[in-house]
């Protein structure tokens, strides 16, 4: 690692700390489509503002009509080395301590949602730009950092920043964890609706969920019924050890499933409430599509009713999940997030869940897998720089999340999260250690050097 670079990354402490609280306090959740805005208002101001500051670091910078953006530096003729982050957040969701987006500074934590997926990585790479601009290091390679508006939703983003610019064709992500995830699921997105039965328990109210990729840690609903549901729905509380709250309201009996939220690639050790609430349903009587649901999903994480169930050595198991269940007008409306080894048929893995789903119109569409092999020149380097400014150790994993890695041919994600942080992507009261976006600072600026220095 060049001392000079390491020394000038120090000396960023408390600018990154105030740009990040300043990013932070942006609540870059897509929204309505405006002019030039077509994430909503609050993502573009976001662009604009990271735009801004990557100018003032006296970076050349493009804006993509609210899409995406880019910072070079370097020769833009020579070949380019893509470093690929996002500027828009899932929803703060329920369960905060502190306002998600007041960027509250906890001793050596920043709290807020962003602070680790992905803004605070983001702003690590381009601390790192910025070290090794300032000590002058001539480049072989140019870096090229490209910042998303649509990562946690369509990647309408990444299509047209394809369609209006050069993508490059080897870079990381900082959107993960380390050492490095050199091999990414695939991913299989459905929305699947149904009519509700007549008969068995009305369901009056039911809106839960607001993105597919989140594990919903709440599912509220209001059936019909009185007293004696109460103690039913109390008598199955007890019987499963579950979460459930019910309460006698106007029109009927308002119920809480309480669940553990979580980001849908990772289900392990969290709690759907959407599939608690289904297999109460079912319990207490209902029929057609809920019961349906409730049979070929309930609180599995696995697909395996649903037909889904697959695995292989290289990036391990399927993984499902319900994010949004609505009731409108007499008709539900479902999602199924599903992340999908290597080996994965993903068009027949569709088919066995229509089969699985009958009474349902099933929509859908899929990523296929990323794979980049180890022993490659970007992997090794990557590899090398964390080893190098950790001491820990370094072998390439696998992972359920989507990054953006996958929209490079060589592509793969890299940091910020270190082995021994608590996952907190798309939870409440997310956070980062400031001095830990030092270090991975560090660990960019080293793995760029080795990449791209003459």
């Amino acid at each position: 690692m060049n001392e000079k670079v390491s020394a000038l990354i120090d000396s960023y402490s408390a600018s990154f700390t105030e740009m990040l609280t300043k990013w932070i306090q942006i609540p870059s959740v897509k929204d309505t489509p405006a002019p030039c805005a077509p994430f909503g208002a609050e993502v573009r101001r976001m662009l604009d503002v990271a735009m801004a500051d990557a100018a003032a670091m006296g970076f050349a910078t493009r804006t993509f009509d609210g899409y995406a953006g880019d910072i070079t530096l370097g020769d833009e003729n020579k070949e380019m080395l893509a470093v690929l982050g996002h500027l828009d957040v899932v929803p703060a969701g329920d369960g905060w301590l502190v306002p998600p987006f007041a960027a509250v500074r906890d001793g050596d934590k920043l709290i807020g949602r962003g602070t680790s997926d992905d803004k605070g990585p983001s702003l690590c790479a381009l601390f790192a730009m910025k070290a090794i601009k300032e000590a002058g290091i001539p480049l072989k390679r140019s870096i090229r950092m490209i910042l998303g508006c649509d990562e946690e939703s369509g990647w309408e983003d990444m299509a047209y920043y394809c369609q209006h610019a050069q993508m490059p064709e080897m870079g990381f992500s900082p959107d993960a964890s380390f050492p490095l995830i050199n091999t990414e699921k695939g991913m299989l997105s459905m929305r699947i609706k149904s009519p509700v039965a007549a008969d068995g328990l009305q369901v009056k109210e039911m809106f839960t969920g607001e993105r597919t990729n989140v594990i919903p840690g709440e599912s509220v609903a209001v059936l019909e019924g009185g007293q004696e549901l109460v103690e039913k729905i109390a008598a199955y509380a007890a019987k499963t050890g579950l979460d459930y709250q019910a309460e006698l309201v106007e029109g009927g009996v308002k119920v809480t499933a309480t669940g553990i939220p979580g980001h849908s690639a990772y289900p392990e050790g969290r709690r759907n409430a959407i599939g608690m609430m289904l297999l109460l349903l079912r319990e207490l009587g209902v029929e057609g599509a809920f019961k349906t649901l409730a049979d070929v999903y309930g609180m599995e994480h696995d697909g395996a009713s649903l037909g889904l169930s697959c695995a292989d050595e290289v990036s391990g198991p399927l993984t499902c999940n319900m994010g949004i269940l609505h009731l409108e007008d007499g008709v539900i409306t479902a999602t199924l997030d599903c992340r999908c080894p290597v080996c994965a048929d993903l068009p027949g893995l569709m088919e066995n869940a229509k089969a699985h789903l009958p009474g349902f119109t099933v929509e859908g569409d899929w990523k296929q897998p990323h794979h980049v092999p180890a022993d490659g020149e970007l992997v090794s380097n990557l590899l090398a720089a964390y080893h190098e400014e950790t001491g820990l150790p370094a072998e390439a994993q696998s992972t359920g999340g989507g990054t953006y890695a996958k929209v490079l041919k060589q592509g793969v994600a890299f940091g910020a999260a270190f082995p021994d942080d608590e996952d907190l992507a798309h939870q409440a009261n997310e956070y980062v250690y400031l001095s830990k976006m030092i270090t991975a600072t560090k660990i960019y600026a080293n793995a760029l050097l080795r990449l791209c220095a003459e």
